[in-house]
């Protein structure tokens, strides 16, 4: 089933969503996401445990 994550859930504000067709593919989104957008260079331990409980099936 293909998953969602809306970036607001983790960063309020921001309103960018993303889509894959599972959990590894919007977390490699949500990383190059939050390189270009966020200007994070790598996802600590604790906000990639965010990131992943955000994610909801579509």
């Amino acid at each position: 089933m293909a998953k969602v994550l809306r970036c607001g859930d983790v960063v309020p504000g921001c309103s960018f969503v993303m889509e894959g067709k599972d959990v590894a593919e919007v977390m490699a989104k949500g990383a190059e996401h939050a390189k270009k957008a966020h200007g994070m260079s790598q996802i600590p331990p604790d906000v990639a445990k965010k990131v992943q409980a955000a994610i909801k099936d579509k």
